[in-house]
């Protein structure tokens, strides 16, 4: 019985980790954040389809982080951070992994699709985008952290599409705020594991350098992520708006993570680089509550 038990703990640990499943679940909290911020009168709320989303949305994320760990299992194997997954570590085979990732694939697709099929697509946009695209140019370029920040803001805006099943300026406008806020977020990881990221020839930072350059780039994306967190408060993104209390919230976040993105420029070290980089996580949550608390209070 407790080998029976050792063994099922360890299956599980390793699906948490092959799925990364920490990071999914966060990003199925910006998929979740969209979806209350989509339904209305007009598009009721459903218990259902938030479940649907939910797992179909976990489902996505984790796929695209199995096939990302089977086509760098060698590269993993070199890296500190990386080197004890289940595929580089050799406790999961990479045909395994593969059927893994395969039916994640398939049964996120299925459920999103039952929500509605623009859902689906964007999904196997995103697993396309990050699979195919981002995870081959990080040995390439540090072009790679702009491809990924498409696949990477698709989450936020998905849940409204799946709420209303629209593409419009209201989805764009969430797409956009998170596509801001990919750039200072991973060139802060990228800065403070550089040497880490180097050992497998990743380019993460726009410059290839821990400089000057890559500093004044992220706090100007921080610029950019600011001005387009407050578009909602200015009438033209439909019937996704914000209340002036609410815009003065966001504006203080954007300062706030502003800071950090200064201080990494002042010091350019990798304890500034960790403190913007958990600056970043709170923002984008905490942006996203404001957003929600706002909706709901009006």
């Amino acid at each position: 019985m407790t080998t029976t038990v050792f063994y099922v703990k360890n299956i599980v640990q390793d699906f948490k980790e092959i799925t990364k499943a920490g990071l999914a679940i966060s990003v199925l909290f910006s998929s979740i954040a969209g979806y209350l911020l989509g339904f209305d009168d007009q598009f009721p709320f459903s218990w259902l389809t938030l479940l649907m989303l939910s797992v179909g949305g976990y489902c996505m994320v984790g796929a695209s982080n199995a096939f990302n760990q089977v086509i760098e299992k060698d590269l993993d194997a070199l890296m500190d951070r990386t080197k004890n997954r289940p595929v580089p570590s050799g406790r999961m085979s990479v045909n395994t992994a593969l059927v893994v990732a395969s039916l994640l694939t398939l049964i996120g697709l299925v459920l999103l699709y039952l929500i509605n099929p623009k859902t689906a697509m964007f999904g196997a946009i995103s697993i396309f985008l990050y699979t195919s695209l981002y995870t081959p140019l990080k040995t390439k370029t540090p072009l790679s952290v702009f491809v990924g920040a498409f696949p990477g803001a698709i989450p936020f805006m998905l849940g409204w599409v799946a709420a209303t099943g629209n593409f419009g300026i209201e989805a764009g406008t969430l797409f956009l705020i998170q596509f801001f806020w990919q750039f200072p977020h991973f060139w802060s990881i990228g800065w403070f594991l550089y040497e880490d990221y180097e050992k497998a020839g990743f380019f993460m930072l726009p410059t290839g350098k821990k400089d000057k350059s890559t500093a004044i780039q992220t706090i100007l994306y921080t610029c950019w992520l600011i001005i387009a967190s407050l578009l909602p408060c200015l009438g033209y993104t439909g019937q996704f708006f914000i209340s002036p209390i609410a815009a003065i919230i966001v504006f203080l976040l954007g300062l706030w993570m502003l800071y950090f993105a200064v201080q990494l420029y002042k010091q350019r070290t990798a304890k500034a680089a960790k403190a913007l980089m958990l600056a970043s996580v709170s923002y984008i949550t905490l942006l996203q509550i404001t957003y929600i608390v706002d909706k709901f209070l009006r």
